[in-house]
């Protein structure tokens, strides 16, 4: 008797949470990988460490390379990354090429896939012939910070599964027009959060789009300036004959205030009032993301 009120309470419990889950929509289906990471740079080693920093004395050279990480969903060709060292003086040190501090990739970097869920990487070289060296006046040491400011084109690719088309609202048939989608996003520092679908008028369909940079970078608008102030998106929708998509007023283009912004897009066309159909839709975010990392080089000076 014990038993069976057991697996009467187990067959309850697991009517209880089929119910509970019919009412909870799942914000992404799986076109997309999916995540908030886009290209990932970091100083390789410049020496061994020593108290957690990279240590050399003053008569000893160093390699300055950076590797390349892509992690999100959208392959970077040659050249589509640009990499410039900042912090300390260029008098200050020689081998350090090309002059200017600022290079590009020279190599696809791959996006990550199910054949490549790590994604491809490129290890980038300031000092690809002859290794750096300090030429400034150490007494004790002296702690070096380099930063690495890089910045890249990239784009945010969205499917918004089973949009509802329907003329009559009033026919409860097929689909509803007013409520949450499910989407898939893919892997990008500018990503999604949610989709909801309204209407805007008769037979005129309306999707909200919540746009948020999940990065620690800023964006610009691909060949735009950045802006302090917030962050700048270009946006095109699929079939674009037959939507209207807005930010702010704007059309195709938007800002974000304080890392968030709506994107609006509205059917130019009234439905016929017989239309009833489910299909997807594909909203693409193009954009510059840029991003800065730090890394300390202790410089001692050597016993003369």
């Amino acid at each position: 008797m014990r038993q069976m009120l057991v697996i009467i309470t187990l067959l309850v419990g697991l009517l209880l949470a089929g119910c509970t889950g019919e009412d909870q929509v799942p914000q992404t289906g799986g076109a997309f990988i999916g995540g908030t990471t886009g290209l990932e740079a970091s100083f390789e080693q410049f020496s061994v460490k020593e108290e957690g920093v990279y240590s050399i004395f003053d008569t000893e050279d160093f390699p300055i390379d950076i590797a390349l990480k892509n992690k999100g969903e959208e392959t970077l060709t040659p050249g589509q990354v640009t990499l410039r060292l900042l912090g300390p003086s260029k008098e200050d040190f020689v081998n350090i090429v090309p002059a200017t501090w600022q290079t590009t990739n020279v190599e696809e970097i791959d996006k990550i896939s199910e054949f490549n869920p790590t994604g491809g990487e490129e290890i980038v070289s300031f000092t690809p012939d002859t290794r750096a060296q300090y030429n400034g006046k150490v007494t004790g040491f002296t702690d070096i910070n380099w930063n690495l400011e890089y910045w890249y084109d990239y784009k945010t690719h969205v499917i918004v599964n089973d949009v509802c088309f329907k003329g009559d609202i009033t026919d409860d048939k097929i689909c509803n027009v007013k409520g949450t989608r499910t989407f898939s996003v893919s892997a990008a520092p500018i990503t999604i959060k949610s989709v909801e679908e309204d209407t805007s008028g008769k037979g005129i369909i309306m999707l909200r789009f919540q746009v948020e940079n999940a990065g620690t970078g800023k964006s610009t608008t691909t060949g735009g300036e950045f802006d302090t102030r917030f962050d700048q998106i270009a946006f095109s929708i699929d079939e674009p004959e037959k939507w209207e998509c807005k930010s702010g007023g704007r059309e195709n283009e938007g800002r974000l205030i304080d890392g968030k912004a709506d994107i609006t897009c509205r059917s130019k066309q009234p439905l016929l009032e017989e239309d009833l159909y489910t299909r997807s839709v594909r909203l693409t975010l193009d954009y510059t993301y840029k991003n800065l990392v730090q890394e300390k080089l202790r410089i001692k000076e050597s016993v003369k």
